[in-house]
C-alpha cells in the first residue's frame, strides 16, 4: 500500500531540490499564458472578434498548460533530467497528451449535456450569463432543480474518476502511451481511491480559497489606489493575483502526481515480482 504521506514527503524533496527549474517552467507555461488571456479579456472591446480571439487564447492556454505539465513531470520524476531534456520529452509527448485530453473532453461534454438540456428547459438565459449580467429567474424551477441535482451527482462521479486518473500525464510521458494511458492510470491507482479523492478534494478547496483571497485582496488594493473608474484594471490585477496563487499550487499538484506515479509503479512492480515468485 502506497502511503500518501510518503508521496507528500517526496514532493517536498523534489520542490526543495529542483524548485527553481520547475517554477521557471510553471511560470512560462501556466502563469504567463493565463496573464495574457486575462489582459485581453479585461481590456478588449466587446464584439464578435473578441469572442473568437478569446476562444483561440483558451486553446493556446490549454496547449501550453499541458506541455508545461509534461515538462514538469519529466523533471520531477527523474533527478537526472535536465530542463532541455524535459522540454524535449514534453514536446515529443504533447500530441498524444492532447489526444487523450480531447477524448476526455468529449466524454465530459456528453456527461454534462443532460444538465444543459434541463437548464435550457428551465428558461435560464444563457446569453445574459455569457455577457456577465445576472440572468432572470427561470420560468420552470423543476428542470432547474433536476439540473442542479444532476450536476452534483456528476461532480461527485468526476471527482472519483479524476482521482483515479491522477497520474495520467505521467503515464503518457513515461510509458509513451496514448489512449491506453487511461486504463493504465486507472489500474495503477486501484486500492488508493479514497486517499486520492481526499488529496484532490483538498487541493481543489485550497486553490479555490487561495485564488479567491488573492484576487479579492489585489482587487481591493488596486481599487483603493486607482479609484472606481479603473474597473478593467482592478479586474485584471485581481485575475493576475489569482493566477499566481493557482500556478504555485498547481505546480505542487503536478509534482505530487508525478511522485504518486513513481510510487504506484514501484508498488505494481513489487506485486508482479511477488506473483511471479
Amino acid at each position: 500500500m502506497v502511503k500518501m504521506g510518503d508521496v507528500w514527503d517526496r514532493t517536498s524533496e523534489v520542490l526543495g531540490g529542483r524548485g527553481g527549474m520547475l517554477a521557471g517552467i510553471a511560470i512560462l507555461t501556466l502563469f504567463v499564458p493565463g496573464v495574457i488571456n486575462a489582459a485581453y479579456t479585461s481590456y478588449a472591446p466587446a464584439g464578435g472578434l473578441r469572442s473568437a480571439i478569446v476562444v483561440l487564447l483558451l486553446i493556446a492556454v490549454t496547449i501550453a498548460s499541458i506541455w508545461g505539465q509534461l515538462a514538469i513531470i519529466a523533471a520531477a520524476t527523474d533527478p537526472a533530467t535536465t530542463r532541455p531534456v524535459a522540454q524535449r520529452q514534453a514536446t515529443e509527448r504533447l500530441l498524444p497528451a492532447l489526444g487523450v485530453m480531447l477524448v476526455l473532453g468529449v466524454v465530459l461534454t456528453i456527461v454534462f449535456l443532460p444538465a444543459g438540456v434541463l437548464l435550457a428547459m428551465s428558461g435560464l438565459d444563457f446569453a445574459a450569463m455569457a455577457n456577465g449580467t445576472p440572468p432572470a429567474s427561470p420560468k420552470a424551477p423543476g428542470p432547474l432543480l433536476a439540473a442542479s441535482l444532476y450536476i452534483l451527482v456528476a461532480f461527485i462521479a468526476l471527482l472519483f474518476v479524476g482521482a483515479r486518473l491522477l497520474p495520467l500525464y505521467a503515464v503518457v510521458l513515461r510509458e509513451r502511451l496514448g489512449l491506453g494511458a487511461i486504463g493504465r492510470a486507472w489500474r495503477l491507482t486501484r486500492r488508493h481511491t479514497w486517499r486520492l479523492v481526499g488529496a484532490v478534494l483538498l487541493f481543489m478547496v485550497v486553490v479555490m480559497i487561495a485564488s479567491w483571497a488573492a484576487q479579492a485582496v489585489a482587487g481591493l488594493v488596486t481599487a483603493l489606489v486607482l479609484g472606481g473608474d479603473a474597473a478593467a484594471t482592478v479586474r485584471f490585477v485581481g485575475t493576475v493575483a489569482a493566477q499566481a496563487a493557482s500556478t504555485a499550487l498547481t505546480l505542487v499538484a503536478i509534482v505530487f502526481s508525478g511522485q504518486a506515479y513513481v510510487a504506484f509503479v514501484a508498488r505494481d512492480a513489487m506485486l508482479r515480482a511477488r506473483a511471479a515468485a
